[in-house]
Parts: structure tokens; C-alpha cells; sequence
């Protein structure tokens, strides 16, 4: 297995041309399941994260967090990139500390949202969230790991979609230190080609966690680096177990299990 520091050292290269998808597996076994279908890198899912432990996405408390990041991070070859959510903190101060644990779980990038948790004010005000990335980025340098920095910016999906508004947020947080700005809910080419041009040559991340027409060349063609599917893969997979359990209860049928992957399948995949 590669150590640490080659996956970081990969990591970074990965975003310095190219396009590459950053699928989000929410256990050791999906972990490894994308690495074997050759993705380069992989990032951890808050929203799968914390369904894995029965919580919503949001309420898994920080070091039941930092465990499952281990977990992922330990469970593959490939660099893993952090959803670390808002950095468990409102404060600066509070970031700082948790971005430096995140650090130590060996992840190769961590992303800090600027979403609040409150939906009567579901961002925080521009100065306190550069504040907050300030305090994220001098975290990382001080542990001299590396560690690539992602800055998120939420209004999109937290009822705020004002992309200038947005596009300022992401400005600022690259001047704050970001290495790649990722605003989670574009979902038109348009949309996507304003941020990337916007931030340039800062890396750009776009989520794809809905069925959408645009494809991975597409989007590289827009000059998105990096595409990411959230917690949507942990979707598809809680949906066809629902689906296949609620059958039962409701018709007394096992149907739901006929596009299970085969025992024989799962078994090689992990004997290897």
C-alpha cells in the first residue's frame, strides 16, 4: 500500500490537469469495491457516513466522524478526501483543532462548508467563513502534511441560490487558502462554466448526485477537474434495500432480491 505521503503527493497531481470522478463510498466494502473498478481517488460521504451509524447527515458527533474517515482512509490504496462537513466548529479557533485531527487520520484533502446547520441563517456571514478557511488553511500548513484544502460553498443547496453571491463566496475562499472550490448543487452548464472561469486556475469540483444529462466528458470539456457523487451512491443502495424490505412487509414478496450481486461475486471481490 502506498504510504501517506505518496497519496497526497498524488492527490495533489490528480488536480493539476485532467478530469478526473471522485466517488464517495460510505464503508470499507464500497471502499474497496470502487478502487477495484480503477477510480484514482476516492472521498467520504457525510450523508452515507452518518446513515451508516442511524443518524442524519449532520448529527454524527466528531469523533464517530473521524473514526469512519480513518476507516475509509486505511481500507484502500487510493488518496481519500475528506467530507469533514464545517470543520465541527463555528469558531475559527474550533476548526482549527478539528481540522488538525482530520489531518491525522491520514486523510490526502478535507473540505469546510460554509453552511450553518440553521435554516433561519443557513450560512455564515462572508467574514466569519474566511475566517474559517483562514483558520483551516494555517491548520493544515502548520502540520505540514500537505493536505489539500477544499473550500465549499453550500447556498445552493441550504436555499440560498444566488450564484454571484456564491461565485464571491468561492473567490474569497480561494484568496482565504483553498486549493479547490466545490459549490455543491450546479446543475447547469452554464452555471458550471461561470464558477470554473471565475476561480480559475483554482481546481473546480461539481457534484453529480442527481440523474442529469451532462456526462464526465462534458463536464471536462467545461474544465470542471473534479466530479464527486456525494452521498448518492449510499442512496441507490439504501434504495434497493428498502425497496426489496418493504416488499416483504407489504405483499409477502422476495422480488425485491432478483438484481442482488450474487454471494459468489461479493466473496471473490473480498477474498482478494
Amino acid at each position: 500500500m502506498p504510504s501517506i505521503t505518496e497519496k497526497r503527493e498524488t492527490f495533489r497531481r490528480l488536480h493539476e490537469s485532467g478530469c478526473f470522478v471522485i466517488p464517495n463510498p460510505w464503508d470499507i466494502g464500497s471502499a474497496r469495491y470502487l478502487q477495484g473498478l480503477g477510480f484514482k481517488a476516492l472521498a467520504t460521504t457525510s450523508a452515507g457516513a452518518a446513515w451508516a451509524v442511524g443518524c442524519a447527515d449532520g448529527g454524527t458527533p466528531r469523533d464517530v466522524m473521524l473514526a469512519h474517515i480513518r476507516l475509509i482512509v486505511e481500507s484502500t490504496d487510493l488518496p481519500v478526501n475528506a467530507d469533514f462537513e464545517g470543520g465541527f466548529a463555528d469558531d475559527p479557533e474550533g476548526v482549527a483543532e478539528s481540522v488538525k485531527l482530520c489531518v491525522e487520520t491520514g486523510v490526502a484533502g478535507l473540505s469546510i462548508e460554509d453552511s450553518t446547520g440553521d435554516s433561519a441563517k443557513p450560512l455564515y456571514d462572508i467574514d466569519l467563513a474566511v475566517a474559517r478557511m483562514k483558520a483551516a488553511r494555517a491548520a493544515i500548513d502548520q502540520t505540514g502534511s500537505g493536505v489539500l484544502l477544499v473550500g465549499r460553498a453550500e447556498g445552493f443547496i441550504r436555499g440560498v441560490p444566488d450564484l454571484d453571491g456564491m461565485i464571491a463566496r468561492l473567490q474569497a475562499y480561494s484568496d482565504a487558502g483553498a486549493d479547490c472550490l466545490y459549490a455543491p448543487g450546479l446543475t447547469m452548464s452554464e452555471q458550471i462554466s461561470s464558477v470554473v472561469k471565475a476561480v480559475a486556475p483554482k481546481p473546480v469540483n461539481v457534484l453529480m448526485g442527481q440523474p442529469n444529462p451532462l456526462r464526465v466528458q462534458h463536464l471536462a470539456d467545461l474544465g470542471v477537474r473534479r466530479i464527486s457523487v456525494g452521498g448518492s451512491l449510499a442512496r441507490a443502495a439504501w434504495g434497493g434495500f428498502m425497496r426489496a424490505a418493504k416488499l416483504i412487509v407489504d405483499e409477502g414478496s422476495f422480488d425485491g432480491f432478483k438484481d442482488a450481486a450474487p454471494s459468489a461475486a461479493l466473496n471473490k471481490l473480498f477474498r482478494g
